[in-house]
């Protein structure tokens, strides 16, 4: 992706700032508009009334049929250079006094001098709003004078408008300062990721986490997941150094032995010492074959600790002969008797499979081989009267294990004194970790009457 095509937060943000500020501030016009209308319309009514209140104290006195209008009042409605203003004086005895012919619909209601009555009404099809007093005749007692001035509608909102107008550049001028605030806003506050950046930039090979007090809130996720990646690449670098030293610690014997029986029968002059050189070959094989085997699985297991795979209920009282009849041949071969004991109903919990069947696989080998020839091996199932773990042990009837030394089993390339031969000293090294996984515990015990019992208690499901 290039750098233009590439997402900008700034702009982002920038953006989305925008879009609610283009909203107010059109909000607002709108609004101002609304206020101006209402203040126009209020100022010109307060104008009206106070125009038709004057009018008709300088005609209180004067009233006589026929006659025009003084030329203060004709002042007072012809102030408006369109003369489109409207007026009408009637008597309620003679009829109209003063006034044009137009004709000024009456009100609703009349008002009085002091409060003068407003309306809207229509004069020859024009809209006006119309100021009308109702005031007694000081010449006849009897009679009543009704007063109406009436102005155009349409110059109200054209008053508005021109607010408005006064409004809308200082509300750009608002906007633009708005925007120059929040760019400066904005890049001012994006540099608070300035220091995490740095640290980043300057960790190189380190696998150290990068999130301090000054990340803030909003970012602290990310660089909480920044620093679960490089937590899952420094335990993958520590898995793969611990490894290769393993690999060259167990290899390192069989390869050199192997090396020198094969040289021996490369320089061996006779059938015999070559034939006896070629007879060391298949056990060292076989040896560095099983540490390799070893040392994968306790690889693998150690690795999936960080990301553990899925756990499914399974029930051990029907996969557990499974394990056990795959264990047969190996029993038959090293010439030990091997045997089941299981309870009658499920037993389940919950684990891996692929772990499970290594788990049972290095519990049966480690049993196996220390048993001997000759000997025997019982692979079990309980479940205690509490119910609340299921118990699968491993037992035989070998020479067993000092138990002094019973916290070390598990230990990685721990072996006891008088181990048999060919072991790595990592099989209950990786018993240990797949139960761990599963939320298991395992415990080491005297078999009767004689050997070691491994048991691994689960927590039934």
């Amino acid at each position: 992706m290039s750098a233009a095509a590439r997402p900008s937060l700034r702009k982002r943000l920038l953006a989305l700032l925008l879009v609610p500020v283009v909203a107010i501030i059109v909000g607002a016009s709108f609004v101002a508009y609304s206020v101006a209308l209402g203040y126009s319309d209020r100022a010109q009514d307060q104008d009206l009334r106070e125009d038709v209140q004057a009018m008709g104290k300088m005609l209180q006195r004067s009233l006589r049929p026929g006659e025009s209008l003084p030329d203060q009042a004709r002042f007072l409605i012809q102030y408006q250079p369109d003369g489109m203003n409207f007026y009408s004086v009637r008597s309620e005895r003679h009829g109209a006094v003063y006034g044009p012919s137009q004709h000024i619909p009456e009100g609703p209601r009349t008002g009085t001098l002091q409060a003068p009555a407003l309306y809207d009404t229509r004069v020859e099809g024009v809209a006006v709003r119309a100021a009308a007093v109702a005031m007694p005749s000081v010449r006849d007692p009897s009679d009543r004078v009704l007063l109406t001035l009436a102005e155009p509608l349409s110059d109200r909102p054209a008053r508005a408008r021109q607010i408005l107008m006064i409004i809308l550049p200082i509300l750009v001028a608002v906007v633009a300062l708005l925007l120059g605030a929040m760019w400066w806003a904005v890049s001012v506050g994006l540099r608070v990721l300035d220091p995490l950046t740095r640290r980043l930039a300057s960790r190189g090979d380190e696998l150290r986490p990068v999130t301090a007090l000054d990340v803030p809130t909003e970012i602290l996720p990310l660089s909480q997941t920044i620093d679960d990646l490089l937590a899952r690449l420094r335990d993958g670098k520590q898995l793969q150094e611990r490894f290769i030293a393993d690999a060259a610690h167990q290899l390192r014997t069989p390869l050199a032995g192997l090396s020198l029986n094969v040289e021996r029968a490369t320089s061996a002059t006779g059938a015999v010492a070559r034939d006896a050189a070629l007879a060391l070959l298949p056990p060292l094989v076989a040896r560095m074959s099983r540490s390799c085997s070893q040392l994968l699985t306790l690889s693998r297991v150690e690795a999936a600790a960080t990301a553990p795979p899925a756990a499914l209920p399974i029930d051990l009282a029907r996969r557990l002969p499974e394990h056990a009849g795959d264990a047969l041949q190996q029993a038959a071969e090293a010439g030990v008797e091997f045997g089941f004991d299981g309870p009658p109903g499920p037993c389940v919990v919950t684990c891996d499979e692929l772990g499970l069947q290594e788990l049972v696989a290095n519990l049966v080998d480690n049993a196996i081989t220390h048993a001997g020839r000759g000997g025997s091996v019982t692979l079990g199932l309980r479940r205690p009267s509490g119910g609340r773990e299921i118990v699968l042990f491993v037992e035989d009837d070998g020479p067993g294990i000092d138990e002094a030394l019973y916290p070390r089993l598990g230990d990685r390339f721990f072996r006891a004194p008088g181990a048999p031969p060919g072991g790595s000293g990592l099989g209950l090294a990786i018993v240990r970790r797949i139960a761990g996984q599963a939320g298991a515990r395992v415990q080491f015990s005297q078999a009767d009457p004689k050997g070691l019992r491994v048991e691994v208690l689960f927590p039934a499901a």
